[in-house]
């Protein structure tokens, strides 16, 4: 019994390293458009190709992942997306080296692939890791590693391939820059972070190769089509498509809108792309507060010093983020307090949260297009808080009143609409290079609308045909 207990520990370790990894990775990827924008010489919609190239993979492999784990096992599936991923990490060395941004894009639709197989074989492990009374905490500790990753991949940026770059003369004077600084960071300024990723990587990929892991039954996948009758499974599946693409799309115009003296305020680089890891720090502190919101804790004070000890929390991550400035970690940490002040007002309804939150969201995007300065700043980087529970809330609408084998085949079909992050940013870049980047957040703020059509209206409506009608109630 101790030698299984000792076995089950080791894989809950390297599990949430796995989790980590890829929620830093995507994040990084997400974050990169800017540098990537200024290494290559690219417009806003080559530069969020980038984007593109990352989240196409889930439209294309996440129905056929789910046939990769049923031929091969979770256990082999978890070692060949740790092995893509760490191949694609020194394909970037080559494509650095020979300054091809076609390839350099080959390698992130790579990785994208490793992420994709993942996702798909690692959430069941978690729950068979030990009893299933506490499956649930062990999923809790696995996003919040995930989240604490996406809050430090833009800080690596700062880190590692900012302080490369040729500063800029007007940078050096002025602490301003614009969107691109010619002569500032270089194609080779990227590779360090992709080989830090493609060895920690490796390594982890060797670690699972050789513990062992519980096996798990191979279920059948069934058919897609029967999830089809049921209208909110679709307009769900949509409004993850929207979700997706206006977090994504926002998290990677941030760091060039926030740079612009006209418009976000004019700080530096590095401040920018701190902004940046603070608006996904705010999803983060956002899901520790929809934890306690939808916990089954009985007794309302001990939700208040839990609610309370994530306020703090809040304050520490602003003020680690913002360079020690206490104003700005008092400004986010008024807005952590608004996101829970209307979580409370949601009382656990996911229609209702999930409608606030997407109200708020229109009214930050639409503040942040009709203004400049600080105001503009705050109200793009604030959105991040109420994206936090958006797509668990938009999940279970999607599935409610499903049977056991309609959830998976729904979950199936929602993760391909995951590719809303490679559609939206993509938009948005042609919205930035035609109008200007500010007036690209229009396309967030349709992304929202829907999703507030479907909190209200699309959750609600009845399977579609008289005999679903029978069926399970939405």
């Amino acid at each position: 019994m101790s030698n299984q207990n000792n076995t089950l520990k080791v894989g809950m370790i390297f599990i949430s390293m796995i989790y980590f990894i890829f929620g830093f990775v995507t994040t990084f990827i997400i974050t990169l458009s800017d540098p990537v924008m200024e290494a290559f010489d690219l417009s806003y919609a080559q530069g969020f190709l980038v984007n593109s190239a990352f989240f196409i993979s889930y439209a294309v492999f996440s129905i056929p992942s789910g046939s990769v784990v049923k031929r091969i096992g979770y256990k082999n599936s978890i070692f060949l997306g740790l092995l893509l991923m760490s191949v694609a990490g020194f394909l970037f060395f080559p494509a650095i080296r020979t300054e091809s941004y076609p390839f350099f894009l080959g390698a992130i639709m790579l990785l994208s692939l490793g992420v994709v197989i993942l996702q798909t074989s690692c959430n069941p492990f978690v729950t068979k890791l030990g009893p299933p009374e506490t499956a649930s905490g062990r999923l809790n500790l696995t996003m919040a590693l995930n989240s604490i990753a996406t809050w430090l991949a833009p800080l690596l940026i700062v880190a590692l391939i900012l302080p490369a770059a040729v500063p800029a003369a007007a940078e050096a004077v002025t602490g301003v820059v614009d969107a691109i600084v010619p002569g500032g960071i270089r194609p080779a300024d990227l590779l360090p972070p992709f080989i830090i990723i493609a060895v920690v990587v490796l390594v982890v990929a060797i670690g699972i190769r050789f513990i062992n892991l519980p096996v798990l039954s191979q279920e059948g996948i069934g058919n897609y089509s029967t999830v089809f009758k049921y209208r909110h499974v679709i307009l769900g599946a949509i409004g993850i498509f929207c979700y997706v693409g206006a977090e994504v799309g926002i998290g990677t115009a941030i760091s060039s809108y926030v740079v612009q003296p006209g418009l976000g305020g004019g700080v530096s680089r590095e401040l920018a792309m701190k902004f940046v890891g603070l608006y996904w720090a705010g999803a983060m502190v956002g899901r520790l507060f929809g934890a306690i919101a939808l916990s089954d804790i009985k007794k309302q004070n001990l939700k208040f010093i839990f609610a309370g000890l994530v306020v703090v929390w809040a304050f520490v991550v602003g003020f680690i983020t913002l360079e020690y400035s206490l104003p700005m970690s008092l400004t986010f940490l008024g807005f952590a307090v608004l996101n829970y002040v209307l979580m409370q007002i949601g009382k656990g309804k996911a229609n209702l949260v999930l409608s606030v939150f997407a109200i708020i969201a229109v009214i930050m995007a639409t503040t942040s297009m009709l203004t400049s300065g600080k105001i503009a700043l705050w109200s793009i980087v604030s959105i991040g808080l109420f994206n936090s529970v958006m797509f668990p809330n938009i999940y279970s609408l999607a599935v409610k009143g499903l049977d056991k084998s309609e959830v998976s085949l729904a979950t199936g079909v929602i993760n391909t609409f995951i590719v809303g992050g490679a559609v939206i940013p993509l938009l948005m870049g042609v919205v930035g290079d035609a109008l200007n980047i500010q007036y690209s957040f229009i396309i967030p703020v349709i992304c929202y609308l829907y999703i507030l059509f479907f909190a209200l209206v699309g959750s609600k409506l009845k399977p579609m045909g008289e005999t679903a009608a029978e069926g399970p109630a939405s």
